[in-house]
């Protein structure tokens, strides 16, 4: 436990942190990954690159400060971070090694405004956020232990590849061992494990899009390119480039907390909205839903740039034919010509406004799960917001390190 005044010291840091905490992480990441390259496999370089992970990190720090006397403020952050940890396999050892580095960045980028009662104080903050994470953590795997059967990597091999658009492949995977999988929860995450042509572990979380119960995992991954605000990835250009039907990877059990809710009441629809490849967690949502209840409403708004790369065409389309509960929309932002047009009825051209959540929900206690980039997460929060649809009736899951919805 902290003592009163370590406390006070903390909390004498909000400022500085409120000036210069991206300063500190970008320093600290810089110095670990220097001292530490051990544990440069578990970070996405292309967060790092465009400072995304920076920005977490800081806004992580910033938000421990505030709460640092009232930390059960940041349960539902922890909860998340924990599952994002765990399906890493971050182990205890790994808390010193990114403590040591924190509190060395704080006295090399604060100097002498570092003092001795500062350098104390967050180093206790720390040891007791760490022991928080290592004790949840440890209480994750021991679930999946006996729930799935491990809790580390498990080697997996492809029965099945197919491309769902332009830019996504869907990898269907299999134990090698021959186990049964056990059911996952729609929504959740595992995460992959490769190597690269050195030999270096390459490991990143893609959510579980196939139905809950299947006896394959479905993971549908999107190619990225790069483009001008954004750096190529490292790990999708080569699954889509090399990985093939009978090739091994390595993954862990799902984890994640965006896990489909429905209401008590079978008369209150779902509604999911996904964008791009944000659509992955969702239609394992839409399996589930549908197989939960053959009354509720179940509203599928898919955001799309265009045609080309809107995946899932076909399995949405059954889904249309086979459930009368079941409703499909799109929205395309980037109509392109010679792209063969959709078959549903409700396509937009544009962006998704008030009167088409209207139009095709009109249901303010309806449950909304949302995936997708984080400024259109951003944006459809006010919408829903302004719409009258409660924060408790609003779910998001963003792909990233740690993103929040507020600006």
């Amino acid at each position: 436990m902290l003592s009163p005044d370590q406390i006070a010291t903390v909390k004498q840091t909000i400022p500085v942190l409120e000036a210069h905490g991206e300063t500190l992480t970008r320093h600290f990441y810089t110095r670990m990954f220097a001292h530490n390259p051990e544990v440069k496999p578990y970070f996405n370089p292309a967060h790092q690159r465009e400072g995304a992970q920076q920005r977490a990190l800081a806004g992580a720090i910033l938000a421990y400060a505030r709460h640092i006397d009232d930390t059960a403020a940041l349960a539902p952050a922890v909860e998340v971070i924990a599952h994002k940890h765990a399906s890493l396999t971050i182990r205890p050892e790994h808390y010193p090694i990114v403590g040591e580095n924190l509190i060395a960045s704080i006295q090399e980028v604060l100097g002498d405004a570092a003092t001795p009662e500062i350098l104390d104080a967050w180093q206790a903050a720390y040891a007791q956020l760490a022991a928080v994470f290592i004790g949840r953590e440890h209480e994750l795997y021991t679930q999946q232990r006996e729930t799935q059967g491990w809790a580390g990597f498990l080697a997996f091999t492809i029965v099945r590849r197919q491309m769902e658009s332009e830019n996504i492949v869907s990898l269907y995977l299999a134990p090698s061992d021959g186990r049964k999988l056990p059911t996952h929860a729609a929504g959740q995450y595992v995460t992959l494990r490769l190597t690269d042509a050195a030999g270096n572990w390459l490991m990143r979380q893609y959510s579980l899009s196939n139905a809950p119960g299947s006896e394959t995992y479905r993971l549908s991954i999107k190619h990225e390119t790069g483009n001008a605000e954004q750096p190529a990835g490292q790990v999708s250009p080569q699954i889509h480039a090399t990985l093939a039907e009978g090739d091994q990877v390595e993954l862990t059990p799902p984890y994640g907390t965006f896990e489909l809710t429905l209401p008590e009441d079978p008369a209150r629809p779902v509604v999911l909205i996904g964008g791009g490849v944000g659509i992955t967690p969702l239609i394992s949502m839409a399996h589930a839903a549908l197989a939960a209840s053959p009354e509720r409403r179940v509203v599928m708004i898919q955001l799309a740039r265009h045609a080309g790369v809107r995946a899932f065409g076909e399995e949405l389309a059954e889904l249309t034919r086979t459930h009368a509960n079941f409703s499909l929309h799109l929205c395309y932002d980037e109509p392109r010509a010679g792209v063969p047009a959709d078959s549903v009825a409700g396509i937009k051209q544009g962006l998704l406004e008030a009167a088409d959540l209207t139009a095709w929900v009109d249901d303010p206690a309806a449950s909304y799960h949302v995936c997708g980039p984080l400024p259109m997460m951003r944006a459809l929060d006010r919408l829903l917001a302004e719409q009258g649809v409660s924060a408790e009736n609003r779910h998001y899951e963003c792909f990233g390190p740690g993103q929040v919805l507020a600006s």
